[in-house]
């Protein structure tokens, strides 16, 4: 066998070099261990020309000696007393031992660093379990940490990880600085490639409760980088189903712009998979907002998981009528029922009856307070109805800016007003396929009068040449389609709002009929709008966080959300008290406003008062699931919050 050439051992040894940390540890060991022996047979054969026992008492000493002497090289005064020859190996084994600890120091030094820079830089393992998985980072994922935070307080031991291209001291520095009490919530941030295998197996991906993908992009940004952000989320859901093993097991809700790419992941035929479209339910909200005010403050409720929340109940129902259902809970309002074929039926029939496989959908307060009583713990007080009606109507709408919503908010228009309605788009600079999209839309809607008018609502002088305030409705959207600056975006609303004030002063006109409806992206901001006396905000950014939220901790909920946010189906309306009692003011319990809105085939949620409509302390008039026994003064500026199949 040929003889091992010098390169070829050095490249061997380059190798195995190269392998880590742990190969260059046992490498420094293995060199200790020869020099000393070397160092020991050096001193050996030392002693032999010229033994010297006077300083040691045995061979075992200088053994001991020479160890300490290589480990710490002020050891070598013990060798004052010995011969030249002994000193001249004592000289050498302090030199060998300076140069061998010195470079175990350096790799020590060199191997903490690295570690801390792996940790600072996100990329170690995370040995997590039933954790809430957040895959990105944009502006909604600090409110949906939040949202987390509340709903994992029952929870000893809960943990919310992020995986995102960010830096991690950034991602850590924003939730440190904006998540003020993280209660019993870690959470964990990584920095790595959501649509990587390796890195999602890096993060537990597969052994997570459920998965979170957020866009890439802001709703407003161009057309390429939102078709980026679906294509992006399309490749992150099938990494995570091959990390799985190829069958996913995961709920995962993913935020997805275009309609084709909704449809390519229904593909996956898997109901486990969730992608809604934000601006599709905000377009929605806002149109629903501008025919009754409060209802962004009953969704803000409804979905968030601080206050009532909704829940999917079992019980005996033993055959009950579902109408009867509600005086059989202390706490809760039956909204509807879940079939076991996964079929949800909101406000059933009249006749309907619950079988003990179904699952109740309720609003409640929190599921430990959900019980249901075999007997019925109230009375119904059965009152006839004035038999009065909302009548579609024609209505004026300025719409200052530009969204996407604004597209959903005119096509949902068609089925709640009538015939000869206006829309009136007020934008400084605009793009093409802006332009193209209202003409679309005015294509669409021929029975509508959809104009698009060049001005600058940020200058007050254009602003008043308008006249706005000779509209039913006044829509307040982003300034500037390339803007993604959600604080800028806000800014421009506040000062829109601000002069639209001052054009009230200066005509000293009464206070105007015209309903001011805006979208705020920062919830921050909403205590700035008040301010302004908007009649209506939509909070988009909170909204879509705590959809995103509540869909993570139960998916069922997403057949709730695509009921009512449709025009099919049932909705959630603000109806005026006059729809339901002849006379003002009337006294009656809670109990009797769920019987009376039976009566109209829907169901009653809770109420808002009229006088606290602008009072952010009392949650502008909004009172959801009262107790059924309260005792209510309704006068006929206030309003029930129902689940209804149309706003008349």
């Amino acid at each position: 066998m040929r003889p091992m050439s010098r390169e070829r051992l050095l490249y061997r040894f380059e190798k195995f070099i190269g392998k880590g940390g742990s190969s260059i540890f046992i490498s420094l060991f293995f060199i200790f261990i020869a020099s000393f022996l070397l160092m020991i047979i050096f001193r050996w054969v030392m002693l032999q020309f010229l033994p010297d026992w006077d300083a040691y008492d045995s061979y075992g000493d200088h053994l001991w000696g020479t160890y300490l002497q290589m480990t710490d090289p002020g050891n070598m005064n013990y060798d004052n007393r010995s011969s030249a020859l002994v000193k001249i190996a004592t000289v050498l084994t302090g030199f060998i031992g300076v140069v061998i600890f010195s470079t175990f120091i350096a790799f020590l030094t060199t191997s903490v660093q690295n570690s801390l820079y792996q940790f600072r830089k996100g990329t170690k393992q995370v040995l997590e379990e039933r954790h809430t998985l957040i895959l990105g980072w944009n502006e909604r994922v600090l409110d949906i940490i939040s949202e987390l935070v509340i709903a994992n307080e029952s929870e000893k031991k809960a943990c919310v990880v992020i995986l995102a291209e960010e830096d991690k001291e950034e991602m850590d520095d924003a939730i440190y600085k904006n998540i003020l009490d993280a209660k019993t919530t870690r959470v964990i941030t990584r920095t790595g490639s959501a649509s990587s295998i390796n890195q999602l197996k890096r993060i537990s991906a597969h052994k997570a409760k459920s998965v979170i993908i957020l866009t890439t992009c802001a709703d407003n940004a161009s057309e390429e980088q939102r078709i980026n952000s679906d294509n992006h989320a399309v490749k992150v859901i099938m990494a995570l189903t091959a990390c799985q093993g190829g069958k996913n097991k995961l709920p995962i809700i993913a935020e997805i712009f275009a309609e084709e790419k909704r449809q390519l992941i229904s593909f996956f035929n898997d109901e486990k998979i969730i992608s809604i479209a934000s601006w599709k339910m905000m377009g929605k909200l806002l149109l629903q907002t501008s025919l009754t005010s409060g209802l962004e403050r009953v969704y803000y409720e409804i979905l968030s998981f601080a206050g009532n929340e909704i829940y999917f109940h079992r019980s005996q129902w033993n055959g009950i009528q579902f109408y009867n259902l509600p005086y059989h809970f202390k706490d809760g309002i039956p909204l509807g029922v879940y079939r076991p074929d996964g079929q949800l039926l909101l406000r059933p029939p009249k006749d309907f009856r619950v079988n003990n496989e179904d699952i109740v959908v309720m609003l409640a307060q929190d599921n430990s307070t959900i019980h249901f009583s075999p007997q019925p713990l109230y009375t119904q007080k059965r009152r006839s109805l004035p038999g009065k009606t909302l009548l579609k109507t024609t209505k004026k709408t300025l719409i200052l800016g530009w969204h996407d919503i604004a597209a959903t908010f005119i096509h949902g228009a068609s089925t709640y007003l009538m015939q000869d309605s206006t829309f009136d788009i007020i934008i400084k600079d605009t793009s093409q396929l802006c332009c193209q999209t209202i003409q679309q839309l005015q294509e669409a809607h021929p029975s509508f009068t959809i104009q698009l008018l060049f001005a600058n609502p940020l200058n007050y002088e254009e602003l008043k040449q308008i006249q706005p305030f000779g509209y039913d409705n006044i829509i307040i959207l982003s300034q500037d389609e390339d803007e993604l600056s959600a604080e800028k975006i806000d800014s421009d609303t506040l000062m829109i709002l601000i002069m639209l004030r001052k054009i009230i002063s200066d005509s000293h006109m009464e206070q105007p009929k015209t309903k001011i409806i805006t979208q705020v992206l920062h919830s921050e901001n909403q205590d700035l709008l008040i301010q302004t006396d908007v009649d209506d905000f939509i909070t988009s950014n909170k909204l879509i966080t705590m959809i995103l939220a509540q869909l993570s901790e139960e998916p069922k909920m997403k057949k709730l959300y695509d009921d009512i946010f449709q025009s099919e189906g049932s909705e959630i309306y603000v109806k005026p008290a006059w729809l339901y009692f002849e006379t003002f003011p009337i006294e009656v319990r809670f109990a009797d406003l769920i019987a009376i809105a039976n009566e109209r085939a829907e169901v009653c949620l809770g109420i808002r008062i009229g006088s606290f409509s602008n009072s952010i302390e009392m949650n502008f008039g909004v009172r959801l699931n009262l107790p059924k026994d309260a005792s209510l003064t309704i006068t006929e500026k206030d309003y029930l919050v129902v689940l209804a199949e149309d706003e008349l």
